[in-house]
């Protein structure tokens, strides 16, 4: 489908649900902009100059995630997608409204559609840029229609969307402020961006271990895992974006693995591997034997099994509209207020930022196993 079929899609979304039934193939759109990357450094696409920042390769993502989309246990790895999506969820379900259109951005399998309901979503687009991954999306009772495209250059047309939704995507954008204005530039005013991404201190065990066992090793290391948006630049990235009534808050998922092994493989199954233009191909057999030792002995469990940190970050940010009149700041420690009895009349933010941490075990064979630990600040 052409970027004009998806225009006509979208002029005709008051017709009905008819057209908006889950097809058996995706709509692929090819994108100018999204073909003239090449190489590290090269900036193009609308409104990009020559110094833009290019730090991911997207067409090594998009095989990444073509690659393990198809795989015959690929059910196994999804278990984070799977706990994020539901967190995004609930997010949405905090809005007390109902959203005619929905975009979800590099949604993949549609991790966040399997757990909305018809009456709060009425219609989906769901993008991605693995034509795989759409092509086994999770049923759901939402109308969707699948479109392949790339989250950096969105084909829709200006206030298109009453939702915006995204979980685990954006952390691989090259360029994040100008994604979050084109997200801002599809919304309809008084429309909302709900998401999630990885944020900085991700991995941090894994990072850790590998730079040590690399200097040691090799007398010098280079970068193994991505770089990430720290919370603390979050909200002004949104801010600069002129979303309004912005909330962000943090989630610390943990989960268990036998070994170092077993963690870069499910990553590999996540479709999470490096995708940096910086990154070495390959691993030393000693580089990788060492920092198995150093993570055991940094972080290791009493019953054998390694942690791994995954630090979600959420994000809610509103298009500006002309009945937001009611916004308040609150630092953290600051008492809450009142919940308003009609938010959508009032339209208060109350509260300060949550924080959240869980634990998951990941064991050798099947699911992983949650082991709940006290919610902070809620």
């Amino acid at each position: 489908m052409s970027c004009r079929g998806v225009q006509k899609l979208l002029q005709g979304a008051g017709s009905g649900p008819a057209g908006w039934t889950r097809t058996p193939c995706c709509c692929r759109l090819r994108y100018g902009p999204c073909r003239a990357r090449s190489g590290p450094g090269s900036g193009s696409g609308p409104g990009s100059g020559s110094g833009s920042m290019n730090v991911f390769n997207r067409e090594m993502k998009r095989r990444q995630k073509n690659w393990a989309a198809v795989l015959q246990d690929g059910h196994q790895y999804d278990y984070l997608r799977e706990e994020v999506g539901s967190r995004v969820a609930d997010r949405v379900y905090d809005v007390a409204r109902s959203f005619p259109l929905v975009l979800d951005l590099g949604g993949g399998k549609s991790y966040i559609a399997e757990h909305l309901s018809k009456e709060v979503v009425q219609r989906l687009v769901l993008t991605d840029v693995s034509q795989q991954a759409l092509k086994l999306g999770r049923r759901s009772d939402i109308p969707t229609r699948s479109v392949v495209a790339d989250e950096e250059f969105l084909p829709f047309r200006e206030n298109s969307f009453h939702l915006v939704v995204s979980s685990l995507s954006l952390h691989w954008i090259n360029d994040l402020p100008r994604v979050l204005s084109e997200i801002h530039r599809v919304l309809k005013p008084d429309g909302v961006f709900i998401g999630a991404m990885a944020g900085g201190d991700t991995l941090y065990e894994l990072r850790c271990s590998l730079q040590l066992a690399q200097s040691e090793r090799e007398g010098g290391f280079s970068p193994h895992v991505s770089p990430y948006t720290a919370v603390t630049d979050l909200g002004n990235l949104l801010g600069r974006a002129r979303f309004n009534m912005l909330t962000v808050d943090v989630d610390d998922v943990q989960v268990h693995y036998p070994g170092i092994m077993e963690l870069m493989t499910d990553l590999q199954g996540m479709g999470e591997s490096n995708c940096a233009w910086n990154r070495r191909s390959m691993l030393h057999r000693d580089t990788m034997l060492a920092a198995a030792a150093v993570y055991k002995e940094m972080y290791g469990n009493p019953d054998g099994s390694v942690p791994a940190t995954f630090q979600i970050l959420y994000m809610i940010g509103w298009k500006p509209h002309e009945s937001q009149f009611c916004v308040r700041r609150f630092s953290i420690g600051a008492a809450f207020p009142p919940i308003c009895a009609d938010r959508r009349e009032h339209n208060c933010q109350a509260g300060p930022p949550r924080l959240r941490h869980r634990v998951l075990q990941r064991s050798g064979q099947g699911q992983p196993t949650r082991r709940r630990r006290p919610v902070l600040g809620s």
